[in-house]
């Protein structure tokens, strides 16, 4: 058995990447380099109406020219469906899996939602359900114990959710026969090895349903950090749909250590901004240096 750190890239392949996905890339990296472990590249591609090679291979060369390197590359998730079969049996095999009729209206309309990224508690309302409709095919959800599942985050410290009452009973593979994200993510990650995940702070919430699959799975937990959101000066969180400063934008008019050097100084990683290089910054990385909270962009 190795102890050595393994960390991961996994965007997805949907669109350029914009400057919340470069910081999130950017820490991940320096983490793991300055523990002198390994990064694993993986395309999230599980929507194949977004996702595109031309994207990935779009995504690759943004990577190489901020000189984030990585050591390996695993198959793409949309190459992985027979794997994610294997582990989907695996849950009904432990008697925790069950077909679920409600439609998203359905649960909107008898439910608010719980958090501000609109996740849903799901009632429970098909888990003993007898008589389905005869003419819908069911998404498949996973049974949810009452338990608070707590983890230590690198970055926001500690956290704790009780599933049931967080999100209830969650989707694991859709009613079109699409795996979603929960279950492939922590499939992906056991399966490569990877002792690392770090992503941006809106995805904290989903730690815990991925350590219950992981638990059920026979993975080991990895730790986590979750980075703080970078926000436009008006209070926007960046986002793909909006080209907000996006790579092929930025790369026309500054260079990677530019870039770079704005986004350490941003967060907290050097005193004064200076154009640097990832391998520069990677020997004097610390995750105490690193702001927990939003980060506002002034323009670049």
């Amino acid at each position: 058995m190795t102890n050595e750190i393994v960390g991961r890239f996994a965007p997805t392949p949907s669109g350029r990447m914009h400057l919340g996905n470069v910081f999130a890339a950017l820490i991940a990296w320096l983490s793991v380099r300055s523990q002198g472990g390994q990064m694993v590249l993986r395309m999230e591609d599980l929507d194949t109406q977004r996702t595109s090679d031309e994207y990935a291979r779009l995504l690759r060369q943004d990577l190489q020219w901020l000189g984030l390197t990585w050591d390996r590359e695993t198959l793409p998730q949309r190459r992985r469906t027979a794997v994610y079969d294997g582990y989907f049996e695996k849950l009904r095999e432990l008697g925790l899996l069950y077909p679920c009729y409600c439609t998203r209206s359905q649960l909107h309309s008898v439910n608010a939602p719980h958090q501000s990224d609109g996740t849903y508690v799901y009632p429970g309302t098909c888990r003993h359900r007898a008589d389905p409709p005869p003419d819908r095919p069911p998404s498949y959800r996973v049974m949810v114990p009452q338990e608070r599942i707590c983890l230590v985050d690198l970055c926001q410290g500690p956290y704790a959710q009780d599933l049931s009452a967080a999100c209830g009973d969650f989707v694991v593979r859709r009613a079109d026969g699409c795996y979603v994200y929960q279950l492939a993510v922590v499939v992906d990650d056991g399966e490569a090895g990877v002792t690392e995940v770090v992503r941006g702070m809106d995805l904290l919430g989903s730690a815990p349903r991925q350590m219950y699959l992981q638990r059920l799975f026979g993975f080991p937990h990895p730790a986590y950090g979750h980075v703080p959101m970078l926000l436009a000066p008006d209070g926007r969180r960046l986002s793909k749909r909006d080209r907000d400063l996006d790579l092929g934008q930025l790369r026309q008019r500054m260079t990677a250590q530019e870039l770079i050097g704005r986004l350490a100084h941003a967060a907290g990683l050097i005193d004064r901004y200076e154009p640097v290089s990832a391998a520069e910054l990677a020997a004097g990385f610390s995750w105490n240096k690193i702001r927990g909270q939003a980060i506002f962009l002034d323009r670049l």
